[in-house]
């Protein structure tokens, strides 16, 4: 019983960081704020998480474990790989639509420079298991010579999460999906 209660509040603070980090980024993960929010003392956190950067490596962690379990549904709820690669886009979009947020990987990605490498091989991960999937459902959807495959599922991740970017700086979602639709255009994307 105890094993449950302290998962639980691990799990609480792992989700609460998580909105934090997705609004403020690795430099505005403040524990004393993220303690208020889950209800408990600062001091309490770190009976959990070590550290800050052990907090954001699981965090993060948990951000592409998440990520990949999302993709890969994606890709069994239609035997299309055209359809899954149509609805990838929208895996970014959810996060716009959670008041404005931005996808963790990103966020942490412009602070690479600034995190600890635990956390940087968690946000890297993040973009090798999306660069993976999208190599994996263009390979089914055979619309790229297989030599391009990585090339263009790198040129779709930075596409969609720049998309997503550029939405959020300007709190406008439908600035994501002009972008995205002009991807489609441009034959970027599967139209």
């Amino acid at each position: 019983m105890k094993n449950q209660a302290v998962g639980s509040s691990s799990d609480k603070i792992v989700v609460a960081a998580t909105r934090m980090a997705q609004a403020r980024g690795y430099g505005g993960l403040s524990i004393r704020d993220l303690a208020q929010e889950v209800g408990i003392k600062a001091a309490s956190i770190y009976h959990h998480f070590a550290s800050k950067a052990d907090l954001a490596a699981a965090v993060a962690r948990r951000y592409w474990e998440d990520s990949a379990a999302v993709l890969e549904a994606l890709a069994t709820a239609s035997a299309d790989p055209l359809l899954s690669l149509r609805r990838y886009p929208e895996t970014f979009r959810k996060s716009l639509e959670s008041d404005n947020r931005m996808c963790l990987s990103s966020f942490m990605a412009a602070e690479y420079d600034d995190l600890p490498e635990g956390v940087r091989i968690e946000v890297q991960a993040f973009a090798d298991v999306n660069v993976a999937w999208l190599e994996k459902v263009l390979g089914e959807a055979g619309i790229v010579d297989p030599e391009q495959t990585r090339r263009r599922a790198c040129a779709i991740y930075a596409a969609v999460a720049g998309a997503q970017l550029i939405a959020r700086g300007r709190a406008d979602i439908a600035l994501f999906d002009a972008l995205i639709e002009s991807y489609r255009q441009a034959g970027l994307l599967p139209g």
